[in-house]
């Protein structure tokens, strides 16, 4: 009977998210994940092909984890303007309880290579990418929000606002104080 592994995907990947929020993509590599896990190389070899599977694996998991609840939440409420208030919400409370994965996406697809991600990473992403945009725009359809001037207002208040709340916090190295969320639904609630 094999042995089973000693070290599995996730261990590795959870090590990339750390590196990465740590010290930024160019920290994660095969042989830094090895390290921080206390693993030998072939293992990290024998999950990920290469450097690019393992920075397309390590984005896609994080961003797919944020979408995943993100949308649930645009989809929470009968009423639009409480469903964009909560989204607004969440992504300050995701970020307070992922800060390493919040940190990680405060990078952008291209800096984990995404030039260079197989069609399968990089059609995940796209999925990924359309439904979150498609949850967010119908959100905004029953706001009433239908030029683009209105369209626009919808993704600030929803995405640009709260992203950069936590963006100059974490960027300067803070934890995000405790009227994060208030003030990021209360800029929403005023957008909208």
């Amino acid at each position: 009977m094999a042995r089973p592994p000693r070290f599995d995907t996730g261990q590795l990947l959870d090590a990339a998210v750390r590196l990465a929020a740590s010290g930024g993509p160019a920290c994660v590599t095969m042989s830094a994940v090895a390290q921080a896990v206390g693993a030998p190389s072939g293992s990290v070899y024998h999950r990920f092909s290469g450097r690019t599977a393992l920075l397309a694996e390590v984005w896609l998991r994080t961003v797919e984890r944020f979408q995943e609840s993100y949308t649930a939440v645009l989809g929470s409420h009968d009423d639009p303007r409480l469903a964009a208030r909560a989204a607004s919400r969440h992504v300050i409370a995701w970020s307070r309880h992922h800060p390493d994965e919040a940190a990680l996406l405060l990078y952008g697809a291209a800096d984990f290579d995404r030039a260079h991600w197989s069609q399968e990473h990089t059609a995940r992403a796209d999925a990924g990418n359309r439904q979150t945009l498609t949850a967010v725009h119908d959100l905004g359809k029953a706001l009433g929000a239908t030029g683009e001037q209105a369209r626009e207002r919808i993704t600030l208040a929803l995405i640009d606002f709260p992203l950069s709340l936590v963006r100059r916090h974490l960027r300067a190295g803070a934890e995000l104080p405790p009227h994060a969320e208030d003030l990021a639904e209360e800029c929403t609630a005023a957008l909208l």
